[in-house]
C-alpha cells in the first residue's frame, strides 16, 4: 500500500517536470520561476512612485495648513484687540455719562429754583426801599405779597419735580416716615398712636421718603412719657 502511494507521487512529479520543460521550450515562464518574479518586481518598481515623494508632499500640505492657521490666528487676534478697544471706549463713555448725571442731574431743579431766588431778591429790594421811606404798613404788605408769591412758586417747583410735603397729622405713627420727638396726651377725638403735631415737615421724592417728619404722637393719659 505504501509502495503504491510512493509510486503515485513520483508519477505526479514527473508530469510536473515535463510540463515545465515544455513551457520553457515554447518561451513561456512558469508563474513561480525566478524570471517571472524578477519581471514582476521590475514592473512594480517602475509603476509605483519613489518613496522620497511621500514625505515631501505631506510636509508641503502641513506647511500650507500651518500658514492658513497662522492667518486665522492673526485675524482673530486683530478682532479681539478691536473688541477690547471698543469695550474700553464704551466703558469710558458710560463712566462719563454717569459722572455728568451726578453733576447735572439736578440742573432742571436748580433752574427752577433760580426763579424763586429772583422773587426773593426782588422782595428784599422792595423792602429796603420802603424801609427808607418810613411807610412800615406798605412795607409789610409788600413783604407779605412777596412771601406768598415765593411760597406758591416753591410749591409749583416741588410739584413739578415730584417733591411732596407730607401731611401726617391724624395718620398712624410710621417709623419709616416719622421721627418721634415726644408723646402727648390724646385729646378728644384723637386716636392714640396717631400723629398729633408736626414739629418739622417731612418730604417725599417720587414716593420715597427723603426727610422724616418730626412729630409728636398722641397716647392715652396714663401712658404719657
Amino acid at each position: 500500500m505504501a509502495a503504491r502511494s510512493l509510486w503515485a507521487v513520483r508519477r505526479r512529479l514527473q508530469r510536473l517536470l515535463a510540463s515545465s520543460t515544455w513551457s520553457a521550450g515554447r518561451g513561456w515562464l512558469h508563474p513561480f520561476s525566478t524570471a517571472t518574479q524578477r519581471t514582476a518586481g521590475e514592473d512594480c518598481s517602475s509603476e509605483d512612485p519613489p518613496d522620497e515623494l511621500g514625505p515631501s508632499l505631506a510636509e508641503r500640505a502641513l506647511r500650507l495648513k500651518a500658514v492658513k492657521l497662522e492667518k486665522e490666528v492673526q485675524d482673530l487676534t486683530l478682532r479681539y484687540q478691536r473688541a477690547v478697544a471698543d469695550c474700553e471706549n464704551i466703558r469710558r463713555r458710560t463712566q462719563r455719562c454717569v459722572e455728568d448725571a451726578k453733576i447735572f442731574g439736578i440742573q432742571s431743579f436748580c433752574k427752577d429754583l433760580v426763579e424763586v431766588a429772583d422773587i426773593l431778591e426782588k422782595t428784599t429790594e422792595c423792602i429796603s426801599e420802603e424801609a427808607e421811606a418810613g411807610d412800615q404798613k406798605l412795607t409789610l404788605e409788600k413783604v407779605f405779597r412777596g412771601l406768598s408769591l415765593l411760597e406758591a412758586k416753591l410749591k409749583s417747583v416741588f410739584a413739578k419735580h415730584g417733591l411732596e410735603k407730607m401731611a401726617p397729622i391724624g395718620d398712624k405713627y410710621d417709623p419709616h416716615e416719622h421721627e418721634l420727638i415726644c408723646h402727648v396726651p390724646a385729646d378728644i377725638g384723637v386716636q392714640p398712636g396717631t400723629v398729633a403735631l408736626v414739629r418739622q415737615d417731612g418730604y417725599k421724592l417720587h414716593g420715597r421718603t427723603i426727610r422724616l417728619a418730626q412729630v409728636e404722637v398722641a397716647v392715652e393719659s396714663q401712658k404719657r412719657l
